[in-house]
């Protein structure tokens, strides 16, 4: 079923299966970018003498920070979310 391999053209159907899959894809890679700059901004900023354990500071500055990080994000991705339907709503 996959025509990628020949010349014969997708139908819609695939086309948008193929879509979503991308849209997928996309979005695993932002999450993952997300977390990774959580995991090393909150690191930086809450972890002053590495070891083998986080002390209960360190483990409430982690939460905390993520908490913040995630929120901020959120409320960015919202208003995004929201000016792009507005476009495309005055198109």
């Amino acid at each position: 079923m996959d025509s990628l391999g020949d010349d014969s053209p997708l139908t819609s159907s695939q086309k948008d299966d193929l879509m979503e899959k991308i849209k997928q894809e996309i979005a695993l890679a932002n999450f993952q970018e997300l977390l990774s700059k959580i995991t090393d901004k909150c690191f930086k900023f809450c972890i002053q003498k590495p070891g083998t354990s986080l002390d209960n500071s360190e483990q409430k500055c982690v939460a905390m920070c993520m908490d913040r990080y995630l929120d901020s994000y959120n409320i960015v991705l919202k208003a995004y979310t929201n000016r792009i339907q507005k476009e495309r709503i005055e198109k």
